[in-house]
């Protein structure tokens, strides 16, 4: 295969500027084992996850990994500013290890602060397409308990161990992000193995020609996969990066039977190898969108508070009016929100990210029960206006955009199919308003009380 073929193919419709697209609701795949439709539920029930893009690359407040991809120069190094050319950036870079010491690391303060706001469980980060491992891995030094890292002697220094017994003994639930690409190992990005020095995602070199190098490389992720599912509890799901790296393309490592092995061990442990499809993708999970449509199959959107999934020192973070009205439109169409928080170098949550996560909490402390454990509801999500239904009841949240924006007091809410109606109440307000029915659906009219001043994130109403 021609140099330039191979590097269009690996590319394919994959990822573009660092988001990836997400599988097809036709393509998904439903379990046949009974514990793991059991667990798939599990997940549709929990709503809001917490998720961690952290590693040395936090230091520099830019893009994680992208910039060591010669074939992404033109959007993930477009803030590298500093005069260097590209191999001495990958230098620089694969050199962060040996600054990066998160000496303000608290890891229970960060499962407190999940927990006491509404967050139901932690993906974390324990390794991006950089390979550097964020757990005390036997396979390689370039850890964060490696020799060359100062944060290596510290208590607690193996810190995917800490954050997961932190958020478990929390009740949250774990969800290890694990990339499938290694950029550091030399059995995936082999030095020489490549005419030049151009880097791209996939390997620098064919697997099918040197199928004995590439069979390292997949002992090597079995190993690294392993680890994680033996020696660090129970965990929930095993959230697979890097789609280009798949069992049906040039880049096979047999996921399927690392998966099985770790079911053997953790027998509840669902799937998500994302962009792949295939049994082994059980959920699927839209990255920096939602869908434009209910989904009828288990899934998760991943979406940053600020701009990026990897710190920035200057950042612009998501209002908490926005992030609310982004979690209800994506429960109402079936979906959970893993909201993404970039750590600190230092190992500290910013203060803005903080206050915006109090600020959901104390939201969903009042409307929660119209979000968790819920499923979706005719006609799910119609402009500013969302459907959910949990046992007999049925919610409806109407949005609004801004403080300003006027509160009607008549509220026409979409439901056009035929229910049992005996009372409507307003979640933390009113019960039993005036309501009337009409072709257009629910007339509800609100108390005068709410009609005046400032408009709410939402009116969130109770129809049983």
């Amino acid at each position: 295969m021609s140099e330039n073929k191979w590097i269009d193919d690996e590319l394919e419709s994959v990822v573009e500027q660092g988001v990836h697209n997400y599988s097809s609701e036709e393509h998904w795949v439903k379990p046949e084992d009974p514990l793991l439709l059991e667990r798939l539920e599990w997940f549709k029930d929990q709503k809001l996850g917490l998720m961690m893009h952290w590693g040395p690359y936090s230091q520099l407040g830019l893009v994680e990994s992208w910039a060591l991809s010669d074939v992404d120069e033109e959007w993930s190094r477009n803030e590298i500013d500093w005069d260097i050319d590209a191999e001495e950036l990958k230098r620089q870079y694969f050199n962060l290890n040996k600054t990066f010491n998160p000496l303000r690391f608290q890891p229970d303060l960060w499962a407190d602060l999940a927990a006491s706001n509404g967050f139901k469980y932690l993906n974390f980060t324990t390794k991006h397409h950089d390979g550097f491992c964020m757990w005390d891995t036997k396979t390689t030094d370039y850890r964060i308990t490696g020799p060359d890292c100062p944060f290596h002697t510290h208590k607690y220094a193996d810190i995917t161990k800490q954050l997961f017994d932190a958020f478990r003994a929390r009740g949250l639930g774990i969800s290890a992000y694990f990339s499938k690409a290694d950029w550091h190992t030399p059995y995936y990005w082999a030095p020489g193995m490549r005419p030049g020095t151009t880097t791209s995602r996939g390997p620098t070199y064919d697997p099918k020609q040197y199928p004995w190098l590439w069979e390292q490389f997949v002992k090597f992720t079995h190993e690294q996969i392993m680890e994680l599912m033996t020696n660090y509890g129970r965990i929930d799901v095993l959230w697979l990066d890097a789609g280009w790296v798949n069992d049906y393309r040039d880049q096979n490592i047999r996921l399927g039977e690392v998966v099985e092995r770790a079911r053997e061990i953790q027998p509840w442990l669902l799937s998500a190898d994302r962009t792949v499809g295939g049994p082994y993708e059980n959920l699927i999970t839209p990255e920096q969108t939602l869908p434009d449509r209910a989904l009828h199959v288990p899934w998760e959107s991943c979406i940053t508070m600020g701009s990026a999934f990897s710190f920035r020192y200057e950042d612009n973070y998501k209002s908490v009016r926005q992030l609310i009205h982004l979690l209800v439109e994506i429960v109402a169409k079936g979906g959970n929100l893993a909201l993404n928080v970039g750590p600190q170098p230092d190992g500290r949550i910013s203060k803005t990210a903080i206050s915006r996560i109090q600020g959901m909490g104390e939201w969903l402390k009042v409307h929660g029960e119209a979000i968790y454990g819920t499923r979706i509801c005719e006609p799910y999500s119609v402009g500013n206006i969302q459907f959910t239904q949990k046992d007999d009841k049925v919610y409806a949240f109407y949005l609004y955009k801004s403080e300003q924006e006027n509160v009607p007091q008549e509220l026409i809410l979409p439901l056009q199919r035929e229910i049992s109606l005996s009372r409507i109440d307003l979640i933390g307000g009113s019960d039993a308003l005036e309501y009337r029915r009409t072709e257009q659906g629910i007339v509800v009219r609100l108390p005068e009380a709410e009609t005046g001043g400032k408009a709410p994130i939402a009116h969130v109403f109770r129809i049983q």
